[in-house]
């Protein structure tokens, strides 16, 4: 097809009935498969509404490319490792107050430890090694329950020692480029040979490897706070454009709020107050754009959030969650705003995957402690 022809949207949702899926979300998925290029767009069962476009889909398309679909965050995405802290000897209060300074600047040796571990040195800089805000975190974690277990033994995971899961992106980097882009050429797609584009796949790769070392830095510091050694085993982003060979023809998979199913195994976390699932990718993955749910997705919006919940709950009610694990935030705002109840049932989210025929569960793993941020903003 001539990708700039005006199509009939072609599109589809993972979500089964019993899934509650805005109207707002929808409207915002038909529009993206609209766009010229774009052959088929995939709504994943965690898909809500973003800002003009949705979070939880992958668009996929030839000849074009849409800096607008990945968004401000390149590069976001999921880091999953092993630390050597065994569950049994898991104290929470004493992790609580090992863990601090995860919003400033680390004070090591940013060059050299890039070096180390692969990374070129020029990506240092302060804000590299720090969360973020919004719904970035960082979650010690222990594997709950083991679903698959000839899977995940071939995985080399031990159940009796803590995970480490790290949610966070390319912070200013990411904004700066897409606010280039959009300053130049607004929300219009670019040819995928054009030199804009180029430029713009260059960048883009740039916050992606910024984005992952950020992850690996924070993770880092959150280990060497609570006296632990880490193991990265796995790291996926899920707001990004890539190539896909198919059936002879090459692709363009845009991915917002989509974790890519064609690297291994994926986690899908659920809110700090939920188990999180570790999954493997089964079938061909054509039907669902090799892509997945990424979280459990949005039920209301930060303003209704607050708005819902600061008259039930007093900000320390919602800093224990009902599964006993600590979130460290003194952003009052942003304790509502990403309150659990903020969020769809992951359980829902992942048996949608799993009734399409897209997942096996390997494990699932409950949060112990979730760090988001030690200032206040009162």
């Amino acid at each position: 097809m001539d990708s700039q022809d005006v199509h009939e949207p072609t599109y589809s949702i993972l979500a089964s009935p019993a899934n509650w899926v805005e109207g707002e979300a929808i409207a915002q998925l038909k529009q993206v498969a609209s766009l010229p290029g774009i052959v088929r767009c995939f709504g994943m069962p965690d898909l809500h509404p973003g800002k003009g476009i949705p979070i939880g889909v992958a668009a996929v398309g030839c000849d074009r490319i849409y800096p607008h679909l990945v968004g401000n965050d390149i590069g976001c995405g999921m880091a999953l490792g092993a630390t050597d802290l065994k569950r049994r000897k898991f104290k929470r209060d004493k992790v609580v107050k090992k863990l601090v300074g995860l919003e400033s600047p680390w004070a090591g040796e940013m060059s050299a430890w890039l070096a180390e571990r692969g990374f070129a040195t020029d990506l240092a800089d302060e804000a590299l090694g720090t969360i973020g805000g919004g719904n970035h975190f960082a979650e010690l974690q222990a594997v709950e329950e083991v679903l698959d277990d000839g899977r995940f033994a071939a995985l080399d995971l031990d159940t009796d020692r803590l995970m480490l899961l790290v949610h966070s992106g390319s912070r200013g980097l990411g904004e700066s480029i897409l606010r280039s882009h959009v300053d130049a050429h607004g929300v219009m797609g670019l040819a995928s040979d054009s030199p804009e584009a180029i430029d713009y796949l260059q960048k883009h790769d740039r916050a992606i490897a910024w984005a992952k070392a950020n992850r690996r830095l924070i993770a880092h510091r959150f280990a060497e706070q609570i006296g632990a050694d880490y193991r990265l085993f796995l790291d996926l982003c899920h707001n990004s454009v890539t190539r896909k060979e198919s059936d002879g023809q090459m692709l363009w998979v845009h991915r917002k709020g989509a974790a890519p199913s064609d690297s291994g195994p994926v986690i899908v976390p659920g809110t700090r107050g939920s188990l999180s699932y570790l999954v493997s990718p089964i079938g061909d993955q054509q039907n669902n754009g090799w892509s997945l749910a990424h979280g459990a997705g949005r039920k209301w919006n930060r303003r209704s959030a607050k708005a819902r919940l600061r008259g039930r709950f007093k900000p320390q009610a919602l800093t224990t969650t009902e599964m006993g694990s600590a979130v460290i935030c003194e952003d009052r705002d942003l304790l509502y705003e990403e309150a659990p109840q903020a969020y769809k049932h992951i359980d829902r989210v992942i048996q949608d995957m799993v009734d399409a025929g897209v997942i096996a569960v390997l494990a699932t793993l409950r949060p112990l402690v979730t760090y988001k941020v030690r200032r206040s903003h009162d």
